[in-house]
C-alpha cells in the first residue's frame, strides 16, 4: 500500500514530459501517482494525475520497490499484470469507492486499460462485471446499514451512491425479494407461508 508523503518538488521540465505525453522521456523517467498506487512512462495516455500526487523515480526497480504497479496501459515495467491479481485490485478499490459516480470508463482510466479488457478480465475472473460487483457491494452495504441504523430508505440508498430512491428501492426488491422497508422490518417471502388446511 501506498503512503501518502507530503507533495515532492517535481521538476518543471518532468510535468512538461507527463502533460505532454512525451515519449522522449521515456527512457529518462517513470512516475508514480500516489491515490492509485501506479506508475507510469512519461508517454502514457491515462489520464494526467494531480501534480500534487505525482513523483518521480529514475527507473521501475525504485517504483515497484516503493509498492507501486505497473500501469497496465504503458506497461512500465514491459510486463502484464496478471488477470487475477488486476482484477484484485480493482475489486479492493470498488470496496472503498462505492459511493462514488463509477462507470467502465473512469475504471480503465484509473487501472490504466482499454474498457474492454477490464471488463473482460474483470469478469473472468470474479464471475461478475465491474459495475454488477459495485451494484452487489453497494446493496450489501445499503442492507447492513438497513439494520444497524433507523436512517430514512431514501438517505441509505444515496449514501452507498444510489442517487435515485426509486432505482434504489426497486432495485433492492428484484435482489433480496423485498423492499428495503420490508427487509429493515425482518419480512421474509423466501420461507414459504404455512396455511392451516
Amino acid at each position: 500500500m501506498i503512503k501518502k508523503q507530503k507533495t515532492a518538488w517535481v521538476p518543471v521540465v518532468y510535468w512538461k514530459a507527463i502533460t505532454e505525453n512525451d515519449r522522449a522521456f521515456d527512457d529518462q523517467f517513470f512516475y508514480g501517482v500516489q491515490t492509485t498506487g501506479i506508475f507510469c512512462r512519461p508517454s502514457c495516455k491515462s489520464r494526467l494525475p494531480n501534480k500534487e500526487n505525482v513523483r518521480i523515480f529514475k527507473n521501475a526497480f525504485i517504483a515497484l520497490e516503493q509498492g507501486y504497479r505497473p500501469c497496465k496501459r504503458c506497461k512500465p515495467d514491459g510486463l502484464k499484470l496478471p488477470a487475477e491479481e488486476w482484477s484484485q485490485h480493482i475489486k479492493e478499490w470498488l470496496d472503498t469507492h462505492y459511493t462514488e459516480n463509477v462507470t467502465l470508463d473512469i475504471l480503465a482510466d484509473i487501472f490504466h486499460g482499454s474498457p474492454y479488457h477490464l471488463q473482460r478480465s474483470f469478469k473472468k475472473s470474479t464471475g461478475l462485471s465491474p459495475l454488477s460487483y459495485l451494484q452487489q457491494k453497494r446493496l450489501e452495504k445499503a442492507a447492513q446499514d438497513l439494520l444497524a441504523t433507523n436512517r430514512p430508505v431514501a438517505d441509505i440508498g444515496e449514501s452507498v451512491g444510489f442517487a435515485n430512491p426509486s432505482y434504489f428501492i426497486t432495485l433492492f426488491k428484484k435482489k433480496a425479494g423485498q423492499t428495503p422497508a420490508q427487509f429493515r422490518k425482518g419480512v421474509n417471502y423466501s420461507e414459504p407461508k404455512r396455511t392451516n388446511d
